[in-house]
């Protein structure tokens, strides 16, 4: 069988919701198991953009995060024999993506490599300035959290994905997920705070 090829922008796009429904996900899983390469491709293109946000705030580098989309992508692809279509495939994949994400950060402590490219490119100058001090000030408060707390906070603010769903990728219950939260944020507040930041 061929390779999938990579359909993702070299360029970090907002995070958007699921574009697949869970039928489309479990029609497309079950062709890709049966070796159909066009049906992995599909979903590459559904959720590459995705994955690459959420793993880019999670390493905070543009390079790193181009090289785990492809690995998360290509893992996928290796193992979608074992990948049950009764579950959800962007839960799926997103604990691949974490996964790797939590490797290369394990691999490289400590780091904290910022991109002013991240900026949105169509706010006028003045806002961009404004919107890169943001997200530069971000993503140093994230990447001085946990492991857990980050990739908590990524998920639920930046994945926009509900409590469910962040208990099926993490692989925990509502609960925990909830009181999880409650503590990244406060954790969140008090780095955010000793930057001069105010925070509620």
């Amino acid at each position: 069988m061929r390779r999938p090829r990579s359909a993702f922008s070299h360029q970090p796009l907002p995070f958007g919701r699921v574009v697949l429904s869970e039928r489309e996900e479990a029609g497309l899983a079950i062709r890709a198991q049966d070796g159909e390469t066009r049906a992995f491709d599909k979903l590459v293109e559904s959720y590459a953009r995705i994955v690459y946000n959420l793993v880019l705030r999670m390493v905070g580098d543009r390079e790193d995060a181009r090289d785990l989309t492809q690995s998360t992508f290509l893992k996928a692809w290796k193992g979608i024999g074992a990948f049950d279509p009764g579950r959800r495939f962007f839960t799926w994949i997103y604990r691949i993506a974490l996964n790797e994400a939590m490797n290369l950060l394990r691999s490289r402590r400590p780091r904290v490599d910022l991109d002013d490219r991240m900026a949105d490119p169509r706010p006028s100058p003045a806002e961009r300035i404004d919107a890169r001090d943001t997200r530069e000030t971000i993503q140093a408060a994230l990447a001085e959290l946990g492991d857990s707390d980050r990739q908590i906070l990524v998920l639920r603010y930046f994945g926009e994905l509900s409590y469910k769903e962040i208990a099926g990728v993490l692989e925990i219950p509502e609960k925990t997920v909830k009181s999880r939260l409650f503590s990244a944020r406060q954790d969140l507040g008090r780095i955010l705070r000793r930057q001069g930041y105010g925070c509620p």
